[in-house]
């Protein structure tokens, strides 16, 4: 690809600028960082200029799909982690397997190296992180006589000890299935497997099963319904609203926490998902972003140019700064100063992504591992339930319906 020759990023001096279209999505960057991105790259490559469009999320997947089929898309195109294999299944998107290296790829956080990496070749390449942590009451800890712990089977002790009076010692409601995909996948398993040339639900094997079963005992140690997720009701509400002691969630949600509850301002701290063992956090999901260069983009080698810039350490410790967000490389997990970002960091060592199927959307659209989470909490089989959800899964997987 003409992007991999190496060549200059100006345009022939006889010529107008050479404009290299970019759509970022709304609200991940502010417009300051946009400005002053967009400035200092075309200042470092005369004869460049940046019309970076702000995209919104909703509807954005036909969007993209569509123009990776044109013949004018944009130059540089910000997806979501989980979408990077449906649009590389289309064959519009470039591979940068040989840029691995160049773009730092030997130091990306795991949650987004390895959904942006279909069948062992790069197409996305990660530009930010989010993922669950723990937000605590500090004084509720305090007056229980217990610290953050560091190991799941201490955050089944502690959790307990939290647990007194009319403290809830945590709000975990029955279908918070990206945690549960974390336990899962921190007892070796998985969501969905491939097999041969297909996918199949993973649910029930030993591994996944484990997984649930702590799940049912950390959810049991609350009183959060066992037949809705985190949005109804909001637990954010519940949590600025009751004596919780513990939250599942993203650092953001604090600031939802305290608008609704001001005297929780100084009374809120996160740590990461505690793992099996204190040597490593406990696995979650890696949300966030990677940028994928369309095939049929116009301006090849300025559409890399402009990856390597914002995926590079830079622009990166920029953004992390700017939004609070995990950046794409271990070594920068400190970049930001703010306690959830850094609990955020830590967590993203040990961050995963959703089975890398081109049609994982359809098993998302319907669903089933809620509908198993709440079988299971509510007395099912857990073996049964678990075979019942895979059918489901692997339907989906394999016809993407």
């Amino acid at each position: 690809m003409a992007l991999l020759a190496g060549c200059g990023t100006s345009a022939p001096a006889d010529s107008g600028p050479t404009t290299v279209d970019v759509w970022l999505m709304r609200d991940s960057t502010t417009d300051d960082f946009t400005a002053r991105f967009k400035d200092d790259f075309e200042k470092n490559n005369p004869g460049v200029r940046l019309n970076i469009q702000i995209q919104e999320w909703d509807g954005i997947g036909p969007k993209v799909i569509a123009a990776l089929a044109s013949n004018d898309a944009p130059e540089v195109i910000e997806v979501g982690n989980t979408q990077v294999a449906q649009y590389a299944a289309s064959g519009g998107v470039v591979d940068l397997t040989s840029k691995v290296d160049d773009l730092g790829g030997r130091d990306w956080i795991p949650g987004l190296r390895d959904p942006g990496a279909i069948d062992g070749k790069q197409f996305g390449i990660p530009y930010y992180a989010a993922n669950r942590v723990v937000i605590y009451r500090k004084d509720l800890f305090e007056q229980a006589g217990v610290r953050p712990p560091t190991t799941r089977a201490e955050w089944l002790a502690t959790t307990e000890k939290l647990n007194q009076g009319s403290v809830q010692g945590i709000y975990l409601p029955g279908q918070m299935w990206y945690a549960l995909a974390g336990f899962i996948w921190d007892e070796g398993g998985d969501l969905a497997v491939r097999d041969g040339s297909a996918w199949k639900g993973a649910l029930a094997t030993p591994q996944a099963l484990a997984g649930a079963d702590f799940y049912r005992r950390l959810q049991a140690l609350g009183k959060g319904p066992k037949d809705s997720d985190e949005a109804k009701p909001q637990q954010s509400d519940v949590f600025a609203n009751g004596q919780v002691a513990q939250l599942i969630a993203v650092p953001g949600a604090a600031k939802l926490i305290t608008k609704a509850n001001p005297a929780l301002a100084d009374k809120l701290g996160f740590f990461p998902i505690p793992g099996k063992s204190a040597d490593l956090p406990g696995a979650v999901f890696t949300g966030g972003s990677d940028l994928i260069i369309p095939v049929a983009a116009a301006q090849q080698e300025q559409a890399y140019q402009v990856v390597k810039s914002l995926t590079g350490p830079r622009w990166q410790t920029e953004l992390a700064k700017t939004m609070n967000y995990v950046p794409n490389r271990t070594s920068l997990a400190k970049a930001s100063s703010d306690p959830g970002a850094q609990a955020m960091a830590l967590g993203a060592r040990n961050g995963h992504g959703t089975p890398n199927s081109p049609n994982w959307a359809a098993v998302e659209a319907r669903n089933p591992i809620k509908d198993y989470l709440t079988d299971i909490l509510t007395g099912a089989d857990p073996l049964t339930a678990a075979r019942e959800a895979d059918a489901v899964i692997t339907a989906a997987l394999n016809t993407g319906k």
